[in-house]
């Protein structure tokens, strides 16, 4: 599906890609890894066509259509439903050109939409904006309604309903809450084509792709299997590499020593020349290198605190309105282990505010220790980032008893190098920014972490490497996140946020999965139902005729005269393969032919079928009105 050879890309002053190629299969899910700036995401704009490669090539079959997620929708006034309707180039076509087609063509405009079963259109793109979280309300809100995060679900609704020949996905979960991951996770299970995705999510890797495409020191290289399989084949590749260099090394030092001793010596002095010759042609293996990944530094409190550290009494919390939460009853003990569970909207975030003391009550009460330090981490802390500022001036209003030099090594600690310490934020990437913010809000060793998605812009070691500090820390931490692995290895206990309640959920993480799913499922049953009025596309009005119907029967006679030429098409091309299928020579002379004769006939009544019904639909409908 995609041939990429000896692709060269310098940008920015240094070297992208060096001669990479790989080759991936048609209907492959291939989930693209690598460091952080190693240029994954240049590589989709190289696809795209964005950037301009300086040699090699990238080839893929004619007409193939590439999707890619690269903005969030504009905001238009176009409804929702529509404007993911919308990014099926040939269906918006067919229906376009309805509205003006001679009525002779409209069989076969109708034709073509029931080949690519445009009837289901409405309802297949309702459940895939089920699935991303939209309510059947939303269906039909015009996108100037929607906030950048949601218009970016639209955009990936978009692509996922259009179905491209190579879909590209960067970072898809980032946009998601781990409801909307999980429901994504399976989808792409089942995705029809080619899909290339960028990830940092080791759960989608693990149960969403088929192979790993990793890109480091400038090289494709492509492994078959899950994230785990690619682990482990990595692993044996580095030390299989490294045995052969050591071997090869000796066996160089063993013949440059029989050199070094009888080079002078002219009765061996061929032999040393022969060795020498040798060791010229001994093939050089540069040693593995393990990329060095700075841990996080969360520094437990140094005296617990007696318990409970919180305790909510008919808790309600808002922003002066009803209450998003209430009637909370609920611990949090020194030792807990909180994962947060809950769609966007249902109220974690304000559950966050309200812990971290920085919502007040609306009604209830909250018992807390005064001496209590919470260390609190979200989003918005990144955004707000000034980005003239340096980690170094960060550190030094942190700390402004220090001496620079302990500020510079506290950063070093933190994974900053000499040359990022006085970077400008501007500069930084997503990660180092986010690096920086988990370590200097731990730096008062808090008796609680409250982490709100920590995860977005870090690379699987970088979250691995989070996870173990996490495990060794010892305070009370609540998590909010998408990264399902994450939560599995860092929350023991889970609370689920939902119709304005806080409650423990009885289960774990692939209990809770099942239950997303189950209602994801009947959520988009529910959507399917609800455009189902739109799913029927309305021929367009004809031209005058000399018998022109009463105005109210118009519609409906052009809908069956429309309906009349589908049936005839379908009744046509079954007596062709019925007039085929008789051929008592054909069984012996192609079989296989028989076989996809039969299996286009077993499709052909199917629709055939579905046109009598809507025609019969349509004939009784129409008489129904002509007699009133």
């Amino acid at each position: 599906m995609l041939r990429i050879n000896d692709l060269v890309f310098d940008a920015w002053g240094r070297r992208f890609f060096d001669h990479a190629s790989v080759s991936l299969p048609n209907g492959a899910k291939v989930g693209l890894v690598g460091r952080n700036g190693a240029g994954k995401s240049t590589l989709f704009k190289i696809i795209l066509g964005h950037l301009t490669p300086g040699d090699g090539e990238i080839t893929m079959p004619r007409d193939a259509r590439i999707g890619a997620v690269e903005q969030e929708h504009p905001a238009t006034p176009v409804s929702l439903l529509d404007t993911v309707l919308e990014a099926d180039e040939r269906r918006a076509r067919l229906m376009a050109e309805l509205e003006t087609a001679e009525p002779e063509h409209l069989g076969e405009i109708y034709h073509q939409l029931s080949a690519i079963d445009a009837d289901r259109a409405p309802a297949r793109a309702a459940e895939i904006l089920a699935g991303l979280g939209f309510s059947n309300d939303d269906l039909a809100r015009p996108m100037s309604e929607f906030s950048g995060g949601w218009r970016m679900r639209v955009a990936m609704a978009a692509a996922l309903f259009a179905e491209p020949d190579l879909l590209l996905l960067d970072e898809p979960t980032n946009y998601l809450d781990l409801e909307g991951a999980l429901w994504l996770e399976a989808r792409l299970k089942k995705y029809p084509h080619t899909a290339l995705i960028i990830s940092h999510d080791r759960e989608l890797l693990d149960h969403s792709v088929d192979a790993i495409l990793h890109l480091t020191e400038a090289r494709l290289e492509l492994y078959t299997g899950n994230f785990t399989e690619f682990e482990r084949l990595r692993g044996e590749k580095a030390r299989l590499q490294e045995a052969t260099r050591a071997k090869i090394e000796a066996k160089r030092a063993h013949m440059q020593s029989f050199v070094d001793r009888f080079r002078a010596k002219a009765s061996k002095a061929r032999q040393a020349q022969s060795r020498m010759k040798a060791i010229a042609k001994l093939q050089d293996i540069a040693p593995s290198i393990e990329e060095h990944v700075a841990p996080f530094l969360l520094p437990s409190p140094e005296k617990p605190l007696p318990p409970p550290l919180i305790r909510l009494e008919g808790a309600a919390v808002g922003y002066g309105g009803p209450p998003i939460l209430k009637g909370m009853n609920l611990r949090l003990d020194l030792d807990d282990r909180i994962g947060l569970l809950g769609v966007n909207g249902a109220g974690k975030s304000t559950f966050a505010r309200m812990i971290a003391d920085d919502l007040k009550l609306s009604a209830g009460h909250i018992h807390r220790d005064r001496r209590m330090r919470v260390a609190w981490f979200h989003q918005h802390q990144i955004e707000a980032m000034d980005p003239e500022d340096t980690p170094l001036q960060i550190m030094r209003r942190a700390l402004p008893e220090a001496s620079e030099a302990q500020r510079r090594s506290r950063l070093a600690q933190f994974g900053m190098s000499h040359e990022k310490v006085e970077t400008k934020v501007e500069n930084l990437s997503g990660g180092e920014r986010a690096r920086l913010l988990l370590n200097m809000i731990a730096m008062n060793r808090p008796h609680l972490l409250i982490l709100d998605e920590p995860t977005n812009h870090l690379d699987i070691d970088s979250r691995r490497a989070l996870t173990e500090a996490l495990n060794e820390y010892e305070g009370a931490v609540i998590l909010i996140t998408h990264d399902r692995s994450l939560m599995e290895l860092a929350a023991d206990r889970l609370w689920l946020v939902s119709d304005g309640h806080v409650k423990p959920f009885d289960g774990d993480m692939d209990d809770y999965a099942k239950f997303v799913l189950d209602r994801a499922r009947q959520a988009a049953r529910a959507a399917a139902k609800a455009p189902a009025k739109s799913a029927q596309p309305e021929a367009p009005t004809p031209p005058p005729a000399v018998a022109k119907p009463k105005p109210a029967l118009a519609p409906l006679k052009r809908k069956l005269e429309a309906a009349e030429a589908v049936l005839a098409r379908e009744t046509k091309e079954m007596a062709e393969v019925d007039e085929a299928l008789s051929d008592p020579k054909l069984y012996v002379r192609d079989p296989a032919k028989v076989a996809a004769l039969n299996a286009r006939r077993a499709k052909l009544a199917d629709r055939l079928e579905s046109a009598e019904a809507a025609w019969m639909a349509l004939a009784e409908e129409y008489e129904a009105a002509s007699g009133a």
